[in-house]
């Protein structure tokens, strides 16, 4: 039977993803992927990641959820943001294939939910189960997908409301939503969201702590994220933390869905930290 593998954060690095996928073809030649999001973005080929992702997923042996850097690019194509000193999607916004690219990249899910793995890119409250979580994560993808999607974008950015409450409505819906699946490090018991913090576990802000540590709706499946490289690669029965640095010159890694194998590329440094 052929396997699935979750990969975590590409950020343009297209030839350590070759390099991966090669690698994961030597022992399971059918293998298909689970991409945790950031496909672009800081690495120096973020238009042949695009491409190499989206022609897999084209195949039937791909998905990805979205991450905040792939937001991003959608937002800088739009002239919502302006592209920052250490963007890397120059490549995307002059691409012939440019509009199919970024259409593509608009209808990816921001949370998939596989043989009791759910995978985001950054994080869930912990008040939301992965039914739940599915469930909100459809809400906005509907909106990315619709005629209005420029509208959501425009509206996306802000660290407020830092709170989930199920009574929240119209933008600031959408954008805890949007925060907590592709921005969250730590949080309170009660669902308050911190985004200063971006270093390891022990730098929680005082009454905060790592999402995943906290008592959580949806323990009952495995979840399965990225954005976090200061993390590493982290394996427990119910979590799997998948961003091992490969921009920052660490490594692209691969954990198969069926039997937690470890599939690892070493790679060179794109950039470096602040």
């Amino acid at each position: 039977m052929a396997k699935t593998y979750f990969i975590g954060d590409i950020q343009g690095c297209a030839d350590q993803l070759q390099s991966l996928l090669d690698k994961i073809a030597q022992t399971s030649a059918d293998a298909s992927y689970l991409f945790a999001g950031d496909l672009v973005n800081r690495g120096p080929k973020s238009l042949a990641s695009l491409r190499l992702i989206r022609d897999l997923q084209i195949a039937g042996r791909a998905e990805s959820v979205l991450g905040n850097h792939d937001l991003h690019l959608l937002a800088v194509a739009q002239g919502i943001r302006k592209a920052s000193r250490s963007d890397t999607l120059d490549n995307i916004l002059q691409a012939p294939d440019r509009e199919e690219l970024l259409h593509w990249l608009r209808h990816r899910p921001l949370a998939i939910l596989q043989d009791q793995h759910l995978l985001v890119h950054a994080g869930i409250f912990p008040q939301w189960s992965a039914k739940k979580t599915m469930k909100l994560a459809h809400e906005v993808e509907a909106q990315l997908r619709s005629d209005n999607w420029v509208d959501l974008l425009q509206h996306m950015y802000g660290n407020t409301p830092v709170q989930w409450q199920d009574d929240l409505q119209a933008y600031d819906r959408s954008r805890c939503i949007i925060n907590a699946l592709t921005r969250m490090r730590f949080c309170t018991a009660d669902g308050i969201m911190d985004f200063d913090s971006k270093d390891g576990l022990d730098s929680a802000p005082k009454g905060f702590a790592p999402w995943f540590d906290l008592p959580r709706a949806s323990a009952k499946v495995c979840t399965v994220f990225g954005h976090w490289s200061t993390l590493g690669l982290i394996l427990r029965e119910n979590l799997i933390s998948l961003d091992t640095g490969c921009v920052w010159g660490g490594k692209l890694t691969a954990v198969a869905l069926e039997d937690r194998q470890v599939v690892q590329i070493d790679c060179p440094q794109q950039q470096k930290p602040g």
